[in-house]
């Protein structure tokens, strides 16, 4: 009954101002983030906006055929949310996202670049992709226009969400340090989607995010996959338990004395007890008899999902002595790897290709000194000839501004023996191979999440913007970055 009389307060109202001061008043109360209103063409073409700055759909040419009683047919949706806005009846979820975007060349992932591409969106997902000859732009679409346009970009492992802009400790909850072991930690828990940088990296094309807990501890918490808008989390979440983020080797090691673990190998023999643990947990809770059932315990809920291979353990390893030994634990408990970080990956690039386990490798430009001291620029590239199932990553910074970009972290890696569409598989759709969710996301297919970024030249190029993105058929970015 109240949301009746809500509903009905909030129609009344619309109705009283669109009769006192006409539709114009009535958009400007209602959509007052809305720059620009302009007239609808004679014959009801398409909707043409380049920078409007605005997230919601947009109402170009809707008054001009009010006044012309309704000859446009491509009025209609329009119409449609007109008079849900005064209460008449629901706004389709469709007509939210009703976009076309036009490229001089479009990078689909999925085949051969388009020269002269559309790509249609409807509601959240794509509709159709193809030359613009054969790919018609249905009456009433806004049109975004880019000379490049390539799927949504991947960031397969940050910290974005959790460690803030500020630098500050009210924003930084991507380390939990009270011990060393702490699988039940999610990154849902923590991750806040209107923090500046989640805006930041989607203002460069950065549409899903692979985040959670930093290295720094043995097992640090669950990692999650989530798209860079909207800003409730559990709206745009793809993924609230993608992996579980461990450290091996010196990154692994406590800077406590008095505090475990003190060396490489006793951060390998404590993993190894807790796995051992956890194996007696699963036989004890499938126990029928009540009185030797073992009781919950959240930390080995998760770790029996790293076990019995649901849930990957995701190893932030970078000697070669600690690869070895993150490749023998895997071995042991049959576990299923994702390495991150690898920078002495060239070094054992065999052991690597054997165990089959995909890498996301270290950001191109990190800092190269102690365990990293053997990163390079060409890892990626070398990885790539090996036949490894790679994707690039913006990592943990500790520093400000706190993250990397992996669109620039691409670019480092094409100019150093990956070539242009081998680079931006690693940011789309081996990415999204690698996390799993290659599905939804990682290409520009029909059927796929409407997830589209928008340059105004090259995206590897320093003097390329990035002029628009969309994330589920929402336009979120227009403004250049």
């Amino acid at each position: 009954m109240k949301n009746h009389l809500i509903r009905r307060t909030v129609s009344t109202g619309a109705r009283n101002l669109f009769r006192r001061d006409g539709p114009t008043a009535l958009a400007a109360r209602v959509f007052p983030h809305v720059a620009q209103l302009k007239s609808m063409s004679r014959d009801g073409g398409q909707r043409e906006e380049h920078c409007a700055g605005t997230r919601i759909p947009c109402l170009t040419g809707f008054f001009t055929p009010l006044r012309k009683k309704f000859r446009a047919p491509a009025v209609l949706p329009s119409l449609q949310l007109f008079f849900a806005v005064l209460g008449f009846f629901p706004m389709s979820a469709q007509l939210m996202a009703q976009v076309a975007i036009q490229g001089e060349m479009v990078y689909t992932m999925a085949g051969e670049p388009i020269r002269d591409g559309v790509v249609l969106i409807k509601g959240a997902k794509i509709e159709a992709v193809g030359p613009s000859a054969t790919t018609k732009i249905p009456d009433g679409y806004r049109v975004l226009k880019a000379k490049i346009v390539t799927p949504g970009l991947i960031d397969a492992h940050t910290v974005v969400g959790l460690s803030g802009l500020l630098n500050q400790t009210q924003d930084q909850e991507q380390l939990e340090k009270s011990a060393a072991i702490q699988p039940e930690l999610r990154a849902i828990d923590s991750y806040n989607g209107r923090d500046p940088l989640v805006d930041w990296v989607r203002g460069l094309g950065v549409t899903t995010l692979h985040t959670g807990h930093a290295p720094g501890a043995l097992v640090s918490g669950q990692t999650m996959i989530v798209k860079t808008y909207p800003p409730n989390v559990e709206q745009a979440v793809i993924r609230p338990e993608a992996m579980v983020a461990a450290t091996l080797g010196p990154g692994a090691v406590s800077d406590k004395k008095d505090k475990p673990p003190g060396t490489s190998s006793k951060a390998v023999a404590m993993l190894r007890v807790e796995l051992i643990k956890t194996s007696e947990y699963v036989q004890k809770r499938s126990k029928t008899d009540p009185e030797k059932k073992a009781s919950r315990d959240l930390r080995l809920e998760v770790l029996a999902r790293v076990l019995d291979g649901s849930q990957p353990l995701l190893v932030t390893v970078h000697r070669h002595q600690d690869i070895l030994a993150a490749l023998r634990l895997a071995a042991e408990f049959k576990l299923r790897l994702v390495l991150d970080g690898v920078s002495d990956a060239p070094l054992v690039l065999d052991e690597i290709k054997k165990s089959v386990f995909p890498v996301i490798i270290h950001p191109t430009m990190f800092r190269a000194s102690q365990e990293t001291e053997n990163l390079s620029f060409e890892t990626a590239a070398k990885l790539k000839k090996a036949g490894l199932l790679f994707a690039l990553q913006s990592g943990f910074e500790s520093y400000v501004p706190k993250t990397r970009v992996v669109l620039f972290e691409a670019a480092g890696a094409a100019a150093n023996g990956l070539s242009f569409n081998e680079a931006l598989a690693s940011i789309t759709i081996d990415a999204a191979k690698l996390l799993g969710i290659s599905e939804r996301v990682g290409s520009l297919e029909a059927g796929k999440d409407g997830d589209v970024a928008l340059y105004d030249g090259e995206p590897f190029e320093y003097t390329t913007h990035c002029v628009g993105v969309v994330v589920s058929g929402v336009v979120t970015d227009t403004q250049p970055r």
